[in-house]
This record gives C-alpha cells, structure tokens and sequence, in this order.
C-alpha cells in the first residue's frame, strides 16, 4: 500500500497545525531530543489566542519558546529536570512534575496524565506507513495512546531507531504532519574530573565480565567508561535508562557485546538516549541495539532477571542516617528522582547486583565557601530521592560506604569514613548528639 497520499493529506503549516490546540488544554511535547522545534515555535506565536495550556515535557536541551515567548498562556511542566528546566523553574517560568520513572507510563494511562495534544519529533515515514521515535521511546507509547489529537513534526535528522512498543507511530494515528530539518539537539559529555577519576577507581574493582551494566550521565561514569575500555574486561551487557556517549564508547573499544545478558541477549537496551551527533548515527538503523518503554527498562521485574546487574548513578547529599537526596538543594529543585529508585530496588533483587552513589564529598557555593554533601540531618526541604532502607553502597574520592543491613550506628561510621576530612570530627559530634555513635566507633 502507498501511503504517499495520505501523508500529503495530512501535510500542513506548523502555523496550521498547532490551530487544534484551545486554551485549557494539555499539550505533551514527548521528551528531551523528540520535543518539536518547529510546533514549539508556532504554537508560542499563539500567546496572545491562547490561556492556561498546560505544556508537559522534560530534559529540555534548548530554548522552548513557549516559556521564553509565551509567558502568560503557557505553563510549563518538567517531568525531570536538565539545566534549562531548572532555569526556568527558578526564574518562576515552569513547575517541577514529581514521578517514579518506571510508572510514569502509568500515569498516563490511567488518567492521571491527561493528554489532549500530542507533539513529537520522528523521523521519516518509512514504506509502511510508520514513523521511528528515534532518541526516545520513554513512555511515547501510553501518551499515543490516550490522547485526543496527535501532532508529529518530520525531521530526517532523527535516527530510525528499532525497539519494542513504543519505537514508531503508524501515520494512521497521526492527525496532522509538520516537516523540519531543525538540528536534533546535543549533549557534551563533562569531562571527568580527579574527584571522578577517584571515584571511578574505588568503583572498577567491582566490576566483571559479562556484567550487565546502567550508568548515569556526568563526567564520573565517562571516567569508568575509560577505566573499563582500557581494561581487559569483557561481554559487557547495556541496559539503561539513558544511553549517552559513555557507552559509544565502550562499543567502539569491543567491550560490549550484550552476548552474556540472561534476556535481551545479543541486544543493548535503552529507553532515552542523549549525546552526541556521533551517537545519533551510532543508533540509526542499528539492529545490535533497541529502545524500549521506561515501564520495562526501569521495572525491578526486568533488572532482577540479570544475574550480574550493575548500577552506578549520582547523587547530590546525604545524611548519617544513610538517607539520600539526588533531586534538590534545600527547596531549589535541581533534577529529579529519574530511574535512580528504580535500579537501586532492581539492582538489589538480581542475583549479584551491586549498585553505587557517587557524590563529591564536598561542594563550593558562590562565595567560595566549602561545604560537605554529608550532614548530619536534612532540614531543609530537601526530597529524599532514596530512602536509607533502600540505599545500596555509597561513593565519594575518600571511599566506600555501604549500608546495607547496618545499624545506625555502623552506618554512621562508615558514611564519616568518606566525608572530607575537614568535616568528620563535627559529624561524628552530630553522631553522638544524635544517639548514632557508639564508643566503640572508630575516630
């Protein structure tokens, strides 16, 4: 079947399309690099028509004009948090989304997400009539499904990504057809810094061949990456959240042949991913490699069915309860809680999970004042991303602390074993005042 005429039926202005869009509405724009540029920008020309729309997305990596150009007709809401969301968040331009990312899908599916328009980016329509959601699968499945119009913008610049449920959009089920030639928005790596180079090495002697392995975004998993890519570890199995350049390079380097993961084999798995351009046509037509919904990636029935899991992810602070903030700075929000929930309850039911938090032990504020990310208490407002009944083995430059089925007293200890060394004796003060600190702990 020719699916040619029905495409040029559906063909129109970006101007033309985001018409189906009134004001109350909830419009989602998908997530990170599949957010339309060009409806972005039309429907933002819409301001003075146009109140109260609901705009939900998240990971934003450029401008939405929307929130630059549209103040007054437009609320923006971020399901997680890049460093623009959390611009516009502190600028009062947008509102944070709490979720769980394993049952964000789930939202939406049983109406707690309402979705009244539907605007992604996708590449290309193929001979059948299908349309790829390239860089993100994520939960495009469960918001296709319940909304009441959907919008796509054509960019030949998307890669045709394969998957599972979620990986492509039939144009049957599409209402309207914008096309783009607008750059898919990129990523630089951080560059590892010594502090991530020291983490990294407490961290490798964990690791072993045939281990299926998440990491999380930063300049610390970029500085594993290239202990394990010089290493002579082997069959390395991905199953990720977010795929970034981390991994391009473990593919380039032989590392990763996902041959020895227990499902998926012979695939690498991903739900998100977010990088380079190099990265983007790593992924293009590549059968060695598929996306998949978040509700799978991130679902502790998935992870624990990996004999060898391991999770590595970041975290912001933690207190000498062992209990773990990863999303805000006091009431400031500053990411979100992601999949890091997810894979540290996943990675505990496989067989030999091991799973890590990385931090620095300290921070500097603006006036140049030190600060340790370990405290005795949150007070603050801050969100516990990870409660300490759940919270696996923690990593700062100056070491290990795990807890794991610890007293307090012994988590206490083992967290002011990886302070900096300038804040252990006021912590291990706060232990005693705290009732956490036994004489027979170490000073």
């Amino acid at each position: 079947m020719d699916f040619s005429q029905a495409y040029q039926e559906k063909l129109t202005t970006p101007e033309e399309a985001v018409q189906i869009v009134k004001s109350g509405d909830w419009v989602d724009y998908s997530q990170t690099c599949a957010i339309p540029v060009r409806l972005d920008e039309a429907l933002a020309a819409r301001h003075g028509d146009l109140s109260d729309v609901k705009v939900r997305s998240s990971i934003t990596m450029q401008p939405l004009q929307v929130v630059e150009a549209g103040e007054g007709s437009f609320i923006y809401n971020a399901w997680h948090c890049s460093g623009l969301d959390r611009r516009y968040i502190d600028q009062g331009k947008a509102f944070f989304n709490p979720m769980l990312f394993r049952n964000v899908g789930a939202y939406y599916r049983k109406g707690y997400a309402p979705v009244d328009v539907l605007m992604l980016t996708v590449s290309p329509m193929d001979a059948y009539g299908n349309f790829s959601t390239g860089l993100t699968n994520c939960c495009v499945q469960d918001i296709i499904d319940v909304a009441k119009y959907i919008v796509i913008e054509v960019n030949p610049n998307m890669p045709r990504v394969y998957g599972t449920t979620g990986d492509h959009i039939h144009i049957s089920q599409v209402d309207k057809i914008v096309e783009s030639d607008a750059q898919i928005p990129t990523a630089a790596a951080p560059p590892a810094t010594e502090i991530d180079r020291k983490i990294a090495g407490y961290i490798f002697p964990e690791l072993s061949d045939g281990m299926t392995l998440q990491l999380g975004i930063g300049g610390m998993p970029n500085a594993l990456g290239a202990l394990i890519a010089e290493s002579d570890l082997k069959d390395i199995g991905m199953h990720t959240e977010l795929m970034s350049d981390g991994y391009l390079n473990l593919y380039r380097a032989g590392k990763i042949t996902n041959m020895k993961k227990e499902i998926d084999r012979g695939k690498g798995v991903f739900s998100i991913a977010n990088g380079s351009r190099d990265l983007y046509d790593f992924l293009h037509e590549n059968q060695s490699i598929y996306s998949a919904p978040i509700g799978y990636v991130n679902h502790p029935d998935t992870i624990r069915q990996f004999k060898n899991f391991v999770s590595i992810n970041g975290c912001i602070a933690m207190d000498l309860y062992g209990q773990v903030c990863s999303e805000t700075a006091g009431t400031r929000q500053i990411s979100g809680t992601g999949g890091q929930l997810d894979f540290v309850t996943g990675t505990f039911e496989s067989e030999n999970g091991k799973a890590f938090l990385a931090m620095s032990s300290t921070f500097t504020d603006k006036a140049g004042v030190v600060h340790s990310r370990i405290m005795p208490t949150f007070t603050e407002g801050d969100v516990m991303t990870t409660p300490r009944t759940q919270v696996p083995t923690i990593v700062t430059e100056y070491g290990m602390a795990h807890q794991v089925g610890l007293p307090t007293w012994q988590r206490a200890e083992n967290i002011i074993n990886i302070a900096h060394p300038d804040f252990r004796e006021a912590l291990i003060q706060a232990a005693e005042a705290q009732g956490i600190w036994r004489r027979t702990n170490k000073r």
